[in-house]
């Protein structure tokens, strides 16, 4: 269903809420003008119903969340039937079988589907904590601090994840309590090709660069691992070359690097595979996911191959890295309800169908003022010749009218597309022609 034009919003609810927040939230966290937030009271599906009654068009799946759609009623169930037995219990110490069922269910989708062993998790809460988990991991397995990290990159906002972040406005204003352990390199890209493979050229000699500037790095300071997205989510949808995840595994494996694979994002069917790296087939050593993982519960794990998990000392009875809420049952179950429906073929499949058909429908758009459009999967962007101030009134201007988009990349000149998997012909018509009306 099509969301309605819409000329009060926010309205007077949202509003409301948005002057509590304005006196009692920090002021840095939530954003707050006139027109903007609306606050969410229901979803479902592709829909959002704000406060005030009006419905939305998700074109963000809540921040990459809710891709088998918003309240999905397989994992609405493994939820309301897990809070009828248990909340909460005692993550590293009392836990649940349903932490022992996801951990082995996570080695079954990644390391042993990909043919390299067993793999072994330590769950967290948010994306974050499984990027901070997989720094820990690579420093006790190979006692070099230094780590590779790629400007553009996002990894969370944790003290451990801002050192290797490559977006300087989230790092720099804590700077001074961060230990310099991170060399930045620039993430190679290329423009997209309309209609063409997904994965662009790189720039003439991009290969020779970067491993070169690898290489530099390892002989510069102790370095024991490689952190990458697969493909930039925030940096604003940033598609590598195909041969970037093969150059970076050849590189690890001739200086004895692990690499680490942030796949919060892109993981579980985003880009129309199971894992972004299964488009190249290169195997990390650690990777990361959150997000998607349960549909809608805080809930992160970071999964590496058994060897390099193994580096953590047997526990005797103090973990050196836990939390109150490890392994959460509510998260628990419904990771394993989303799970079973990831692991369908065929959800990747769709997947790949709906990104191709919503590529086309942006690339239709006539406008001098659209750059490119890329993406793989249902991770898609469009570029704008744009300030990111005339972006925001763009998006400001689609709210009204029922749509709610997402900023991204550093300059704010992006729209990025994540959907929910059934995002239907009709919706993306939709908002095509309104996207062609607002640029006109």
């Amino acid at each position: 269903m099509l969301p309605e034009l819409h000329t009060s919003i926010p309205g007077p609810r949202s509003r409301e809420a948005a002057e509590a927040l304005r006196r009692y939230e920090s002021r840095n966290v939530t954003y707050l003008d006139a027109e903007f937030p609306v606050f969410w009271e229901r979803a479902a599906g592709v829909n959002v119903w704000d406060v005030d009654g009006n419905r939305f068009l998700d074109w963000t799946s809540a921040f990459g969340v809710a891709g088998l759609g918003h309240t999905a009623p397989a994992v609405r169930e493994a939820l309301v039937d897990q809070a009828g037995r248990l909340l909460h219990g005692m993550g590293d110490v009392h836990p649940t079988p349903l932490k022992a069922r996801l951990c082995e269910r996570l080695s079954a989708l990644t390391f042993e589907r990909w043919g390299a062993g067993r793999g072994k998790t330590i769950l967290g809460n948010s994306g974050f904590e499984a990027v901070e988990a997989a720094l820990k991991t690579a420093l006790l397995a190979t006692w070099k601090p230094g780590v590779i990290a790629f400007e553009g990159a996002y990894h969370g906002l944790g003290y451990g994840a801002l050192e290797v972040a490559g977006t300087p406005y989230f790092r720099e204003p804590f700077h001074a309590q961060l230990k310099d352990f991170a060399t930045l390199l620039p993430y190679p890209h290329g423009p997209s090709i309309p209609g063409g493979d997904e994965f662009p050229d790189g720039p003439e000699g991009w290969e020779e660069r970067l491993e070169a500037q690898i290489d530099a790095a390892v002989a510069a300071k102790p370095i024991g691992a490689i952190l990458v997205e697969p493909i930039q989510g925030r940096g604003g949808e940033i598609v590598p070359p195909r041969g970037f995840l093969p150059l970076l595994r050849r590189v690890c494996d001739r200086h004895g690097l692990l690499l680490i694979l942030d796949e919060i994002y892109t993981g579980l069917n985003r880009t129309g595979a199971l894992f972004a790296c299964d488009h190249s087939g290169v195997v990390p050593d650690l990777l990361c996911t959150a997000k998607a993982l349960t549909s809608g519960f805080p809930l992160s794990a970071c999964v590496g191959r058994e060897a390099v998990m193994d580096a953590w000392p047997l526990s005797q009875g103090e973990a050196l890295h836990t939390s109150t809420f490890l392994g959460n049952p509510l998260g628990c179950a419904m990771a394993l309800a989303s799970l079973e429906i990831h692991a369908r073929p065929e959800t990747a499949a769709h997947v790949r169908e709906r990104g191709e058909r919503l590529k086309a429908a942006l690339r239709g758009i006539a406008s001098p003022l659209i750059k490119d459009v890329r993406g793989v999967g249902l991770l898609v962007a469009i570029e704008f010749a744009l300030d990111g101030l005339a972006l925001n009134n763009l998006v400001k201007r689609a709210l009204r009218d029922g749509l709610i988009l997402l900023q991204s990349g550093p300059r704010g000149d992006v729209l990025g597309f994540t959907p929910p998997f059934d995002i239907a012909d009709l919706e993306i018509d939709f908002t095509a022609e309104r996207i062609a009306t607002y640029l006109s």
